[in-house]
């Protein structure tokens, strides 16, 4: 059951990031290249009718996570508490520009919210390709010093930094040159993403233009892969071994470079939801690669005193998970029905939806 629960738990994030994601895109974009408010409003409008629906997904990952792998749930959401928190404020305020900018018809008032609803995207983007980097990485578990747990076996806190900035320190941080590479790449893969769906979702006069965006973007993000590859071995001695041993999973990075090398045609695409799909490849077969390339690790130890956290030493009893199908079942219909209904009431391009004009 531990596997079955932790292939839901993977797959829900995954779609998160691939809905979410794209919100945090179009925020990116409409930070950086939109100029007009023509353009302005196609962003909003692209992505008004699904955003909230999208973070749903995160919320319910939380509670997966809760029911099904407690101690791993009660280890990072203590360990990783300043991100958490200062994701859920950057969460509020990309929320709240994108509904209060409308509010009032004042330049000043709609260029607060546009900044709020921009720089949120990004910081976001960010914030969540560093939380990926610190799985990779691992955590100091117990807190161990000069050899010695100071804490439980599960436990550990994390700064946002420490001095050495270092991957290698005994007391890491959040951020350090691995994760905060790694936070980089998140950034780039998700305005590309974001850059997608718009084009996918709307006739905007900026779409020739983001098809150039998403070309040369897809130039820094080869590189970037590249590069984060090449340093896995200075964190990880063997990022590699599972893929040796289970030649099978060698499936997922084959869809990421799928998804990679499909976006240098972005300018030659016919139908404009190629690139969105490529774009989906990518972060679909990056996410699995990297869960793959730790499993079954959930939460690497970077001690030899306190051993790493899997899936098998923090799920909860077989019993309650057992149980926890059934309701899974029903839940998952649920969601299924929502999102056809959603997605094919809102199918097509959304330039007239207006979304936020009061």
């Amino acid at each position: 059951m531990e596997i079955f629960w932790y292939i839901v738990l993977m797959t829900m994030l995954t779609i998160y990031v691939i809905l979410d994601g794209y919100d945090f895109g179009a925020g990116i974009i409409h930070l950086f290249f939109a100029k007009t408010e023509k353009d302005k409003k196609a962003i909003t409008s692209a992505i008004g009718p699904f955003w909230d629906a999208n973070e749903v997904w995160l919320i319910a990952s939380g509670g997966v996570l809760f029911f099904a792998f407690p101690t791993l749930y009660a280890s990072s959401f203590s360990g990783f508490y300043l991100p958490l928190i200062m994701i859920l404020w950057l969460l509020i305020f990309r929320a709240i520009g994108l509904e209060l900018r409308g509010q009032i018809h004042n330049k000043m008032w709609e260029t607060i919210w546009d900044k709020a609803f921009g720089i949120s995207s990004l910081l976001l983007a960010l914030f969540f390709g560093i939380a990926l980097g610190n799985v990779v990485r691992g955590v100091n578990l117990g807190m161990v010093t000069d050899g010695v747990s100071a804490q439980e076996p599960h436990y550990f806190f994390l700064p946002l930094w420490n001095s050495t900035f270092s991957p290698h320190a005994e007391h890491l941080g959040i951020i350090d040159w691995f994760t905060l590479l790694l936070g980089v790449v998140g950034v780039v893969a998700l305005t590309i993403h974001g850059a997608n769906w718009i084009i996918f979702k709307t006739n905007s006069d900026l779409n020739q233009k983001l098809k150039k965006v998403v070309f040369n973007l897809n130039i820094v993000l080869l590189a970037l892969v590249i590069i984060s590859l090449l340093l896995w071995h200075n964190i990880e001695p063997k990022p590699f071994h599972n893929f040796m041993e289970h030649p099978w999973v060698w499936i997922f990075p084959i869809i990421a470079f799928t998804g990679l090398f499909g976006l240098f045609k972005v300018k030659s695409f016919k139908k404009d939801g190629m690139g969105f799909l490529f774009s989906s490849l990518f972060l679909l077969g990056g996410l699995t690669s990297t869960v793959a390339s730790i499993f079954p690790k959930v939460l690497p130890s970077t001690n030899d005193v306190n051993p790493s956290l899997t899936l098998y030493n923090v799920a909860a009893h077989e019993y309650g998970l057992s149980v926890g199908v059934y309701w899974f079942i029903i839940a998952a219909v649920l969601v299924g029905v929502y999102m056809f209904v959603q997605y094919r009431v809102f199918k097509g391009k959304m330039d007239d939806v207006g979304y936020g004009e009061h």
